[in-house]
């Protein structure tokens, strides 16, 4: 037997080495600066840290005392504590009641008012518990100085809350948008161009194909959005900008100059529309294949043999229905021959069936890739929607609050969900919803073809999210991926002042060819009058 050349040797080290270098981390740790938003929104932005971490970055979170998802300790991160009066799970509390209240009284007009008033009083207080408490962190002398030695190379925040956009500004750092929600709508309201014609407004409940009188719909939602914007949350951080940054700035200003916006949605998700060079779209980044489910949830799953399981969720905020709604889904939950797997902290129903298991949590993910599981009961929100399309699970959706209605539109649009709203919920339309989600394959096929086209990219979105991060450390921002619109005035952003210069110049040239048409007209008649005497 031969002996290998020393050239084969050296040259297989060197590829080797070659391909050990090619996967290591391309940036060198750095140091950022997280301003999260409590509640789910933390889960999203938990899940993109622990990426983070695990390639090496410093993490510092900025966390309120009273957090209610946000750990004070935790292996991934430093925190930093501040004071806010108000906390996120009462106030979603009180808000959550509300609000199922007020839908299960009926729709109506006068239904669809309340909630938005009572919305917009409510987002506003909490948005001004938050600049308050940003007030505070900005009048500590030794919190700044801390914050301003630690050498941070970005701040990656939440806008749904602006607080850490205006700290962003006010340190002078890069800015990473984890970002759907920003204080008034979506995230692409103030970065992209948005026609009104086939994009639907926040709250609109219209899709991407709209007529005559759902266009004159979706300008109403659109002037509340602005509303809300410009009136409700644009002036309580325009006065904090006012107080603290030199200068002075506004809400539009600051989220426009952030140098990636990392968008937790995509186009195969939501409508067509247009972007920007600096929104990555990251839709499903949390998503992660099935891990084996606790061997006595598998085995409660395996018992349903071929007719499968149902699974059942609204959310974090909504621990349980009212009792009688929850009394008449259990009834009919009794006379499915599969099982069933519901997540209720309320009262146990009385009409419970032996097929139903009633959990405190579930892994809902794990869940929703067992290839038992048929169909998922679910309020509609990003995360559970997106986890749905990754799984390839038909979703029967049953929109509480915020977004949820416009999300589940997206998936029944494409023919992979049915909406069954609050206030027409009962045992029968349950029971009905239920049944035709379950038994017509349309619901199935159509939720696995976007299965497919989600997963068939040339990158997983979580890789996205840290290379644009990385980037940004790397290059101490992107600002040539920002627009310069937003450093424009609206007059001129529309042209508004060219059209008035245009239409001034075409009004004096009419007017001057006007004038001198009439000079020579009198002229003329003064030489003929001349004549003729």
């Amino acid at each position: 037997m031969g002996t290998v050349p020393l050239q084969c040797v050296c040259g297989i080290f060197l590829l080797f080495g070659g391909l050990l270098i090619s996967f290591t981390p391309s940036c060198n740790g750095g140091n950022i600066l997280v301003f999260p938003v409590d509640g789910s929104h933390w889960i999203n932005m938990k899940i993109l840290l622990e990426k983070l971490h695990a390639r090496g970055h410093n993490l510092t979170v900025i966390r309120a005392a009273n957090s209610w998802y946000i750990d004070e300790k935790s292996p991934l991160y430093t925190s930093i504590n501040f004071h806010v009066d108000v906390g996120v799970k009462d106030f979603f509390d009180v808000f959550t009641k509300e609000n199922i209240r007020v839908q299960r009284e009926g729709a109506s007009s006068f239904r669809d008012f309340l909630l938005i008033k009572d919305f917009f009083s409510r987002i506003s207080t909490i948005q001004a518990f938050w600049v308050d408490a940003v007030a505070r962190i900005f009048d500590d002398e030794k919190m700044v100085k801390n914050l301003l030695d630690a050498k941070y190379d970005l701040v990656l925040t939440d806008p749904a809350s602006a607080s850490g956009v205006v700290l962003a500004k006010y340190l002078k750092l890069p800015m990473v948008l984890n970002v759907r929600w920003i204080p008034a709508g979506e995230g692409h309201y103030v970065i992209a161009p948005t026609p009104l014609s086939y994009i639907p407004s926040t709250g609109s409940r219209l899709t991407d194909k709209m007529d005559f009188i759902q266009r004159i719909k979706n300008l109403f939602f659109h002037s509340v959005v602005e509303y809300q914007m410009r009136l409700l949350a644009g002036p309580t951080y325009n006065d904090l900008c006012g107080r603290y940054i030199e200068g002075g700035c506004s809400l539009m200003s600051l989220l426009q100059e952030a140098d990636i916006w990392l968008y937790r949605s995509d186009f195969v998700f939501d409508f067509p529309r247009p972007t920007m060079p600096n929104v990555v779209y990251i839709g499903g980044f949390q998503c992660k294949p099935a891990q084996p489910l606790p061997a006595d949830l598998e085995k409660f799953v395996q018992s349903a043999g071929e007719h499968g399981v149902i699974i059942m969720t609204l959310g974090t905020l909504v621990n349980a229905l009212p009792e009688d709604l929850a009394e008449e889904f259990a009834s009919v939950f009794a006379k499915m021959p599969q099982k069933v797997i519901w997540r209720h902290k309320g009262k146990r129903p009385s009409t419970l069936g032996n097929n139903t298991l009633i959990v405190d949590w579930m892994p809902q993910k794990d869940l929703l890739g067992h290839p038992q599981t048929k169909v998922f009961v679910a309020h509609g929100g990003t995360n559970g929607v997106q986890e749905a399309i990754y799984h390839g699970v038909p979703v029967l959706g049953i929109p509480l609050f915020f977004d949820q209605f416009d999300n589940l539109l997206r998936l029944k649009d494409r023919g992979a969900a049915k909406i069954l709203e609050l206030a027409d919920a009962n045992s029968r339309s349950f029971e009905q919803a239920l049944n035709e989600v379950l038994h017509q394959d349309s619901y199935r096929q159509n939720i696995q073809r976007l299965s497919r086209l989600h997963r068939d990219q040339p990158m997983a979105p979580m890789d996205k999210a840290v290379f644009w991060v990385e980037y940004v450390i790397r290059h101490k921002g992107a600002p040539h991926l920002r627009t310069e619109a937003y450093k424009m005035p609206w007059y001129s952003y529309y042209l508004l002042d060219v059209l008035l210069f245009m239409m001034t110049v075409v009004t004096v040239l009419l007017y001057s060819m006007f004038a001198l048409f009439r000079f020579l007209c009198c002229r003329q008649r003064r030489k003929t009058k001349s004549k003729l005497h």
